[in-house]
């Protein structure tokens, strides 16, 4: 528990942003905290937007502060030289998993007590976070489109077309072959398209 305090601090204390994140991550491993604090200030936005497409909804500052305490404590295990932020993107994807397992067996609960006459479960939080990547008018819908994919076909465009993935970093983040990524990401944009506007191709497309 101690660690997830000291994150919290430290985030918020003086951030030597100029230094890589090579040079972070080596001084994190020595137990130099303002140097993660720089790696958490750049990349919590992404982490976070993660977390809310892929599923965490309004519990995705739990999540993302999750994810950042595993990272900081099995820093050992990064390998020296590859991107820092494919490697937290893949914690942050796991701790998401995690939350809508966990989720799904509230929800289960919660609709065997409502038939006994209990509360109905809560409901889903509406909104979004602000996504570049489609125009303002269309990001709700969007959201709710994506939210509705099987899961794995989520996640690939989530990679992709959300955070700005390559192949090869989706693959690292998702722990999928490349070729399952493509496949993925090619039905993705199929069944999206059909539930955006129906007949006309969706607003997610790379230039």
């Amino acid at each position: 528990m101690a660690a997830r305090g000291v994150v919290r601090v430290r985030v918020f204390g003086r951030v030597r942003s100029a230094i890589d994140d090579t040079e972070a991550v080596t001084r994190a491993r020595g137990g130099d905290l303002d140097a993660y604090a720089v790696l958490v200030a750049r990349y919590t936005a992404r982490a976070h937007r993660a977390a809310f497409v892929l599923g965490a909804g309004e519990e995705a500052d739990d999540v993302v502060q999750e994810a950042f305490v595993k990272a900081f404590r099995h820093l050992s295990r990064f390998r020296a030289g590859e991107p820092f932020g494919p490697w937290l993107l893949r914690i942050v994807t796991n701790e998401t998993r995690n939350l809508t397992r966990s989720r799904r067996r509230r929800t289960a609960l919660a609709l065997r007590l409502a038939r006994l006459g209990a509360a109905d479960p809560a409901g889903e939080a509406a909104g979004g976070p602000d996504i570049e990547l489609v125009a303002a008018e269309q990001r709700a819908r969007l959201l709710d489109a994506v939210q509705a994919l099987p899961e794995a076909e989520r996640q690939a465009l989530v990679c992709r077309y959300f955070l700005d993935l390559s192949e090869a970093e989706t693959a690292q983040v998702l722990g999928w072959p490349l070729g399952s990524v493509k496949s993925r990401t090619s039905r993705g944009l199929t069944r999206l398209r059909a539930l955006v506007v129906p007949g006309q191709q969706a607003q997610v497309c790379r230039d």
